[in-house]
Parts: C-alpha cells; structure tokens; sequence
C-alpha cells in the first residue's frame, strides 16, 4: 500500500522556514523524503541558532527579504521544479507599533503582500507539478487582537487570499490551502510564553492546556501537500488545541 505521506522526488520550498513554524515545516518534510529549500532575511545560514528555534540541518538555505517586492520578483531558486510551496514568513510590532502607518504598512507588506508576490512568482512552477500551495495565517484572523491591528487585518487578508487562489488556481491543477496556527512557542510569542501570568491566562484558554509547536503545525502542512487532502481547496485549517472553540 502506497504511504501518501511519502514525499521523496518531491522538491518543497518554505518562505519563511529558517525558523519557528516555518522550520518545522520545513523539517517535516525533509523527515518524508522532500529535497527542502528554505528562505530567511539572514546572509547566510550559519547566522541562525537552535536556540532561536532553527535547524538548517539537511536544508538548502536562501536569503530573501519578503517585505522587498522587488527580491521576490528576482529571486533565483536554486531547483528549477517546485511541488510544493508554504509561505511562512510573518512579522508582528509590539508595543502599539502598529497603530503608527510605517508599521502598520511594515507587517501588512511581509503578512500579505508578500504572500501573493510569492504565490505569483512560483505559479508557473505549481502549475507545472500540479503542486500545492499552503499559506500561514493565524487564528488571529477569526477574533480581535486589540494591540496588533495589522497583525489581524494582514491574517484575516491571508485566509481570504487562500480561499480566493483556491478557487481561481484550482483550473490550473494547482492546490491552496492554508494553516492558522494558535499560540505556538516560538520566538514571535516569546511576549505571552516568557511572562508566567499570560502564560497561564493562555493556557486556560486552551482546551488541551498546552502551548502548540511547530510540529503540529507540520503535521496539518503534510496533510495539505499530500494525496489525503485531494479533494479539498481553498480552506485553512485551524491548528490551535481549540483555543478559538
């Protein structure tokens, strides 16, 4: 019997995987056979650390700076075919940054924008493998988060971007899906996981109680670029141990 999480001839490229969920990702299907490359803002891949949440191990590493729409246009991937693509980058300001416009139109730029500059510049690839698209949102799309207003607006864009390229790419044999992760531990939560009193508020909100992981988040991304998931388009799975039930 075949195993549909299989994934070895497979070429996968993961924006945004030299760290967090992004890297799990990445990781997971490296794990399953996939040649994986990934992209981060870093010169090189050395400059990364696991403590930060990356392993680069096994993993062609590339830099791109996602908030430049320019680099997207011009990047040169170093595979000339492309199975599958999860766009993972994200950016937050805390702090109220984003109630001022430079950083409001800073996250919307890397959350959204740059979702669609990389859908557009690796279409022609997907359409050619028949390949999958995945996008990371988060379930800061479905409530309000008071203190982040691009934040929610740029993830609350990017499940409507997924549903949209699900339908409108689905003719080119191509498949958009999308991922909306919950409070995970990486260093974008570091704000709510380092203080111990939002931290239990969190988890109290959390039916299974504990924090999400990376590795959970991969396990829905395997799901998505496999055969398990051939008839669905267009949708975004909510990853969050029910926090938004």
């Amino acid at each position: 019997m075949a195993n549909e999480l299989d994934f070895s001839g497979k070429q996968a490229l993961v924006v945004g995987g030299s760290s967090g969920i992004g890297n799990g990702i990445a990781q997971a299907f490296r794990a399953r056979g996939a040649a994986v490359a990934v992209c981060g803002t870093r010169a090189r891949a050395t400059e990364y650390r696991a403590e930060e949440g990356s392993d680069l191990t096994g993993l062609a590493y590339a830099q791109l700076d996602v908030s430049n729409a320019g680099a997207i246009e011009a990047f040169k991937p170093s595979f000339d075919k492309l199975d599958i693509l999860v766009l993972a980058q994200g950016a937050v300001i805390y702090r109220r940054g984003e109630f001022e416009m430079a950083g409001f139109r800073k996250v919307v730029e890397v959350n959204l924008m740059s979702l669609m500059a990389c859908a557009t510049r690796f279409h022609s690839m997907l359409r050619d493998s028949k390949g999958a698209l995945i996008m990371v949102s988060s379930t800061a799309a479905y409530h309000s988060t008071m203190g982040n207003p691009a934040y929610n607006a740029s993830k609350t864009g990017a499940v409507g971007l997924t549903r949209t390229l699900g339908e409108a790419w689905a003719e080119d044999g191509i498949r958009v899906n999308g991922i909306a992760p919950g409070l995970v531990d990486t260093k974008m939560t570091k704000v709510t996981t380092d203080n111990p009193k939002r931290l239990e508020g969190a988890l109290s909100r959390i039916p299974l109680r504990r924090l999400g992981t990376p590795a959970d988040m991969a396990g829905a991304a395997l799901f998505l670029a496999s055969p398990l998931s051939a008839y669905i388009i267009g949708q975004t799975l909510v990853v969050d141990g029910g926090l938004i039930l």
